[in-house]
């Protein structure tokens, strides 16, 4: 059944207040695997409250998060059906370990390709006092929802990776209850950690947040480009191309310039394309 665009452009996704605490962001940066090697003071920084304590800057996906919005009865959305296809962030100011974060999300985008529709949105994440820290941008895939006539031109451009191979290579592993964890940064898509939902949507099991994969590939680029300086970080985007499942290794493939893909080492499958990282 197709959607309304003129309704989700117009949605009042409602504002989010959020009182961060260090316990909250430490907790993020374990839900996507840092702190894995104790011994390793650059991880700990961000996972210990006791030292020198920065906030993990993929973190800014989840901040001022509007949960599950979708799933409600006056979208139009079947929400089963949902996929999380592109994901985008800008980082403008160095992210807060505690305090307030405010979050305002919209739709920004309604692309009709046919048998499915991609809606974008864009969350704007400021501080207690209004300044811009961050500005985080997602693609949802619509499954079965497309066809009421719209623009099918898509509305952000696709990194295109070098045709070169790649100059590193990291394997960074998923644990198979990360799921359960990492839901509790806010996003609680029944998808993964339900079984009955994820049999309902195709899969075998519940699958990885995309936004959970997102965070173990950045810690990748993080470490390997920058050196975990978070004032060098601009941008990064990304597709998601398939979903990981709990317990899975992760391999990402990175390039020089900030170009990356990532890929299930036990399936040979790759789960993210088309990244790029700018950084300075």
């Amino acid at each position: 059944m197709a959607i309304d665009p003129q309704h989700l452009l117009n949605y009042p996704i409602p504002e989010v207040r959020q009182t961060l605490t260090e316990k909250d962001t430490a907790f993020y940066a374990l839900s996507v695997g840092v702190g894995t090697d104790p011994l390793d003071e650059k991880q700990l920084k961000f996972v210990d409250s006791a030292r020198d304590f920065s906030a993990l800057p993929s973190i800014a996906v989840v901040l001022g998060h509007p949960g599950f919005w979708v799933a409600r009865d006056d979208t139009g959305i079947d929400a089963v059906r949902v996929v999380h296809g592109e994901q985008r962030i800008q980082w403008h100011k160095p992210l807060p370990v505690s305090g307030e974060v405010v979050g305002n999300t919209r739709v920004t985008g309604v692309v009709d390709k046919g048998n499915n529709a991609l809606m974008y949105s864009d969350k704007e994440l400021r501080d207690g006092n209004g300044d811009l820290l961050a500005t985080a941008g997602m693609t949802t895939v619509l499954r079965g929802q497309g066809g009421f006539g719209g623009d099918s031109e898509p509305l952000h451009a696709v990194h295109t990776l070098p045709d070169s191979e790649p100059d590193i290579s990291v394997d960074l592993p998923t644990r198979p209850e990360q799921a359960l964890y990492y839901r509790l940064n806010g996003d609680d898509n029944p998808l993964h950690s339900n079984p009955a939902t994820a049999e309902a949507a195709g899969y075998p099991r519940p699958i990885l947040h995309g936004l959970c994969t997102l965070g173990v590939v950045f810690h990748a680029l993080f470490r390997e480009l920058v050196d975990y300086q978070e004032d060098r970080l601009k941008a990064m985007s990304l597709r998601f191309s398939s979903p990981v499942f709990p317990g899975e290794t992760i391999r990402t493939e990175i390039w020089r310039d900030g170009s990356f893909r990532a890929r299930v080492v036990e399936r040979d499958v790759v789960v993210v394309n088309n990244g790029k990282l700018d950084f300075v």
